[in-house]
């Protein structure tokens, strides 16, 4: 399972709607996460590092657009407060 890290342009991004998607905000923290779907995001603020089970990780911050693979298992170390707009599949 891949955690997916690309920078896509304004129009890509306005096509797929993502600024409409709702926001999450979160501090400097360190948490377990499980995804029981496909999530997209956009980081408008913060950086983060998320280790997966399997011992990889994958660092990504603003600007950066993320997805996470249905049921992927991983821990999230959010070093700068996160901002994000977000969607699931």
């Amino acid at each position: 399972m891949e955690i997916k890290v690309q920078k896509l342009s304004d129009e890509e991004l306005k096509e797929m709607g993502v600024f409409n998607w709702s926001i999450w905000t979160k501090e400097v923290s360190r948490f377990d996460w499980s995804y029981d779907s496909v999530e997209e995001c956009l980081l408008l603020e913060g950086q983060v590092t998320v280790e997966t089970k399997d011992g990889k990780s994958v660092s990504f911050g603003k600007g950066d657009f993320v997805t996470f693979p249905k049921g992927l298992s991983c821990t999230w170390n959010v070093h700068k407060p996160v901002k994000k707009h977000y969607n699931f599949k």
